[in-house]
């Protein structure tokens, strides 16, 4: 409207120039607009490509960099976005944020890539959180108009699950970084308690959508259903155990991705929209496939401590029983002369930074003309293809990473399996001992190799705070140490055997 009075205006002037301008500013808004609908376009097709990459591991490198270069493509796109009337702290915010990104992704170690996970998560969260707030605001209050009941379902969803995204990414920030006790928080009534909290949040979500904008207690409740969200976030993730914490932060990411898809809606932003939309049906498919492979509920992971059990896993019957160590030298005698290796990456490497050493004992079985494969848990570490990632680290090739599925009808036929670190994910528990708390979990069959040697620094359980029964086994023998130092002094002594 203002652009038409302004054109009125300079043809009752009579100034041939000023007419030129405002004829051609609506073409070149429209240009401009097209250019940035194509990059949107361009970034959406590349997040697709990107993601599909990451399914294989041979792949996942090229995926990476095809979603980073549609996130800068989108970026571009978004910046030349007219309605940005100063780009001063935007620049900050490119600056600062380029630099953090720059030092997390050269200095983090590997083993805190699932807190860096986690806490990305979370900052992303309140990214979408701040802008939903900060736009309601603008609406209500600066502009004083009422919001749509379309405009304020996308509000609401965005600020409800990215509220609770933060504070749920920051308890799992704690749990993965031991700020906060790795074992599951409880209290009398809480399953009850979280449901009911989610309902009252999912209630002042409803009315805020019904009732109009301009309504005195509109703004009550729309902060109110903020902190509501911030306290399920808690209340959720505590309850919920380390060993639960890779599905935790694939979950987390699907709700990251849900309240960024629903800032798309209210902001009008088609890349918002489709990206978020595949960060949030990726991680909740990711959820739901790594619930069935550790044997959990969804829900209990869901709603937190849902119907879990306890962890008053019977012994497994370890009572009279006694763990065999196995010397440095004896162990590289088996595993230069064995022709079938298989090696079980676990946490236990990855906080060793062992991935080089193991590498060096591979290459070199097979120099001596044996065959080595490295079986991956889907579950192992702390987060999806936490082991995938340290290997790829270690430049070893990618077919020789074999799943699960795959590499334990192997296993009868290894001469010798390595466990580097892992515990509950080769603990056959899961398969014989109905009261243990991971029964029923898919393991690594290792226990069925002819030989099995264990790296690892002491008798203490894994995340599931149980006794491992293969450690027990009469063909199982410990090599006890820092699994680098272990491997290192392994490499020197099958050099000379």
């Amino acid at each position: 409207m203002n652009v038409a009075l302004e054109l009125v205006q300079a043809l009752v002037a009579a100034d041939p120039a000023a007419v030129d301008a405002h004829l051609a500013a609506p073409a070149a808004d429209g240009l401009r607009q097209l250019f940035i609908e194509a990059a949107y376009l361009t970034a959406s097709v590349l997040f697709i490509f990107g993601l599909r990459g990451l399914t294989t591991p041979d792949k996942a490198r090229r995926g990476m960099q095809l979603a980073a270069v549609g996130m800068l493509v989108a970026v571009i796109g978004t910046l030349i976005d007219q309605r940005i009337i100063d780009y001063t702290w935007i620049m900050v915010g490119l600056v600062l944020g380029s630099g953090i990104g720059a030092a997390i992704s050269i200095w983090m170690p590997m083993t805190a890539v699932p807190q860096r996970t986690a806490i990305s998560h979370a900052f992303g969260a309140l990214a979408a959180t701040l802008v939903g707030i900060a736009h309601y605001d603008q609406i209500t209050r600066v502009q004083g108009e009422v919001i749509d009941q379309v405009t304020m379902a996308a509000l609401g969803f965005e600020v409800m699950f990215g509220s609770l995204t933060i504070t749920g990414s920051l308890m799992a920030f704690g749990k993965l970084q031991e700020l906060l006790p790795g074992a599951p928080i409880t209290y009398k009534f809480q399953n009850a308690s979280n449901i009911g909290l989610f309902v009252v949040a999912v209630l002042l979500f409803v009315w805020l959508v019904v009732t109009p904008s301009d309504t005195a207690m509109h703004a009550v409740v729309f902060y109110l259903m903020v902190l509501v969200g911030l306290a399920v976030g808690v209340l959720i993730v505590i309850p919920i155990g380390g060993a639960d914490m890779p599905v935790v932060i694939s979950l987390l990411n699907s709700y990251a991705g849900l309240a960024s898809s629903a800032t798309g809606f209210a902001l009008g932003n088609n890349v918002l929209i489709i990206a978020g939309a595949l960060d949030g049906a990726s991680g909740f498919l990711l959820s739901i496939l790594m619930s069935k492979a550790m044997n959990r509920s969804f829900a209990n992971v869901l709603f937190g401590a849902f119907g879990g059990t306890t962890a008053t896993a019977a012994a497994t019957s370890t009572e009279g029983l006694t763990v065999r160590s196995v010397s440095v030298e004896d162990a590289a005698t088996q595993l230069a002369y064995a022709r079938n290796v298989i090696i079980v990456p676990g946490y236990g490497m990855a906080v060793a930074q062992a991935q080089h050493q193991v590498r060096e004992l591979a290459d070199l079985i097979e120099s001596r003309g044996g065959e080595v494969k490295f079986a991956i848990h889907p579950v192992a570490g702390r987060m999806p293809g936490h082991m995938n990632v340290l290997l790829a680290e270690a430049d070893v090739a990618y077919d020789k990473l074999v799943d699960m599925d795959e590499i334990n009808g192997e296993f009868p036929r290894a001469d010798v399996a390595l466990v580097i670190g892992a515990n509950d994910v080769v603990n056959p528990a899961a398969r014989n001992d109905p009261a243990s708390p991971i029964y029923g979990m898919p393991i690594l069959n290792a226990d069925q190799a002819q030989s099995v040697i264990v790296l690892k620094r002491s008798m203490n359980p894994g995340f599931a705070g149980i006794e491992n029964a293969l450690f027990y086994d009469p063909k199982c023998s410990l090599l006890f140490g820092d699994a680098k130092s272990s491997l290192t002094k392994l490499v020197a002594e099958v050099k000379t055997a």
